[in-house]
């Protein structure tokens, strides 16, 4: 059995085609949850969300990606193993990043490790990581399972997929190990944690953690920049819709504050994982995802950066 195709786009927009720098595609996969399954469906739940967006003008940013961007739908991925989507999902989405600037709608957090697979190769080189997540994601097993939605941080480290020095992880708050949490900042990296940025909402507020990333990327060559984004990262107030809620999360408003302040990096693409509609309430989670979303894109092409 095949994942859906989309019946309908992001912001309304036609789908992928070589007139657009940009798209996005959904992998609607759920098969390495460990809690509450449903991130199958937040492709289309994002999607669906972003209809309110409108002529999608960014208030911000003053640009909308509509005219720039495509939907390349649902990528066809088995839904009932995890090497089977990865060999299918990998040579997918090489061909998609070889054409678009690209953002993938998850879908759980295992997916990532197959798309900075895809990236170190069509890049020929590592990617610097700024991960916004309420879990460490560092697990060098996940319910028995030897990889999965916890493991793909220490996977893309051994494989040399990423960055180390220039790993950044946002809004860790969830239980466990003190080996597990402390793996990224063992092998050179960054954490804040949401206990650290509680209070801290505006960009001045934020501006540690902002000025932070960019000394680590200046100190390393300003290397490209990949951006994952697991909504359960805001507080469940926030975002309800997710397989793994944590209390104590980041606000809405944290979260579009870095994206905002941090929009001029070289970034090469996005994932926004985690949303389960099953679980959400008044589209609260799909919302805030369909919102960060436009908000990267539209910070690109603001930055004239494709």
């Amino acid at each position: 059995m095949f994942a859906f195709q989309s019946d309908h786009h992001f912001l309304k927009v036609g789908p992928a085609t070589a007139s657009t720098p940009y798209a996005v595609a959904g992998v609607a996969w759920d098969g390495a949850t460990t809690n509450r399954p449903g991130a199958r469906f937040g492709p289309r739940g994002i999607r669906q969300a972003s209809f309110m967006l409108c002529d999608g003008t960014h208030p911000h940013f003053d640009v909308s990606p509509v005219g720039l961007l495509g939907d390349a739908g649902d990528l066809p991925l088995p839904n009932t193993s995890l090497a089977g989507m990865r060999q299918a999902l990998e040579p997918l989405a090489a061909d998609l990043m070889a054409r678009h600037h690209m953002v993938w709608l998850g879908g759980d957090h295992s997916i990532t490790l197959s798309l900075l697979r895809a990236y170190r190769a069509h890049l020929g080189q590592p990617v610097a990581v700024l991960h916004f997540d309420a879990h460490c994601d560092t697990w060098d097993s996940h319910a028995g399972e030897p990889s999965g939605h916890g493991t793909w941080v220490q996977e893309a480290m051994q494989e040399g997929l990423v960055v180390d020095a220039c790993f950044t992880q946002v809004g860790i708050r969830s239980a466990g190990v003190r080996d597990a949490r402390e793996h990224v900042l063992q092998r050179g990296g960054q954490v804040h944690t949401a206990r650290m940025l509680r209070g801290c909402e505006s960009p001045a507020q934020l501006s540690p953690l902002i000025e932070s990333v960019r000394r680590r990327l200046r100190e390393h060559g300003n290397p490209p920049v990949y951006l994952s984004l697991d909504i359960d990262c805001l507080d469940p107030a926030f975002a309800p819709g997710t397989g793994t809620p944590e209390p104590g999360g980041l606000s809405t408003n944290q979260v579009l504050t870095v994206l905002e302040e941090l929009a001029d990096l070289p970034f090469v693409g996005m994932d926004c994982v985690e949303v389960a509609p099953p679980y959400d309430h008044a589209e609260l989670t799909s919302a805030a995802a369909a919102v960060f979303v436009w908000t990267y894109l539209c910070g690109r092409i603001a930055r004239g950066r494709p």
